[in-house]
């Protein structure tokens, strides 16, 4: 073998050995293994992500289920209430015993025994009893109303409470994911989630309250509940639904007063 063809083969080792290298170096920067495994990003995207049953557990003995003894409307109707005319019309005596209704709302203060729910789910009450997560019924009292913004605070008095802390409805995010917890159509605490699908929301022409709307499902029964971000803070309280079917069902489309309004109504009942 001359030495010009030694040389040459020494050169194309050469080559060959350093296209290897790159070959190697390019490989490693590549993503490997399956086509649907994770990612380099896939660990700070799971750190991210939200443990629904955790916040759950951590949130939902806060949450209370509230019966309002309530007058009939045929005990507010004067004629009614008259034996003759019941009998005239055609209405039984029945009619005049009080109804019960069913609603939600959450403990902002334990050691108060603070508990916020909606004003028209308490208005006209005769009584109040409110159905704590471990089984306990204990009555309420009025502490602070604001009929304008369907917020009323409650007093109970009783032991061991849980409370979930208010937390700051103006640093809400159109798309953050929330959860829901009431009592609708009276089946017992039931859990919802969604998102904020819109802030600053007014609900008609020439209302000035602004309110959060959300796609976690709101069915009646679930007035007064907290809407909850993934700390666990109450960043709503849910009021309102939108439904073709006069307010029947869930429709993707509900409402809750922000936080900021109800902490100023809870401030007027720790005076």
């Amino acid at each position: 073998m001359t030495a010009t063809r030694r040389f040459s083969l020494a050169i194309l080792f050469l080559f060959l050995l350093l296209a290897a290298v790159i070959g190697g170096v390019i490989a490693r920067m590549l993503p490997i293994g399956e086509a649907d495994g994770p990612t380099a990003a896939a660990p700070a995207l799971l750190a991210g992500s939200t443990d629904l049953p955790s916040l759950v557990r951590k949130t939902a003995p806060a949450v209370v289920n509230i019966a309002v003894l309530q007058p009939s409307p045929a005990e507010q109707n004067p004629l009614l209430r008259d034996p003759f005319f019941r009998q005239y019309l055609g209405v039984p005596d029945s009619a005049l015993q009080p109804a019960i209704s069913a609603g939600s709302g959450v403990i902002v203060d334990a050691a108060r025994g603070l508990v916020v729910t909606n004003f028209h789910v308490v208005q006209n009450a005769r009584a109040v009893e409110v159905g704590l997560k471990d089984g306990r019924h204990v009555p309420a009292d009025p502490v602070a109303f604001e009929p304008d913004l369907d917020i009323a605070v409650l007093r109970i008095e009783a032991r061991n409470l849980s409370a979930l802390p208010l937390g700051d409805s103006s640093k809400l995010q159109v798309g953050q994911s929330v959860v829901a917890i009431g009592n609708p159509f009276g089946l017992g605490q039931t859990v919802t989630a969604g998102i904020v699908s819109a802030t600053d929301r007014a609900l008609g022409q020439g209302d000035e309250r602004r309110f959060i709307q959300t796609d976690a499902p709101i069915n009646p029964g679930n007035s007064g509940g907290p809407l909850i971000d993934t700390a666990g803070r109450v960043i709503g309280i849910n009021s309102a639904l939108f439904s073709p079917n006069r307010g029947q069902g869930n429709v993707g489309i509900g409402f809750a007063i922000p936080s900021e309004v109800v902490r100023g109504v809870v401030a007027q009942a720790e005076r």
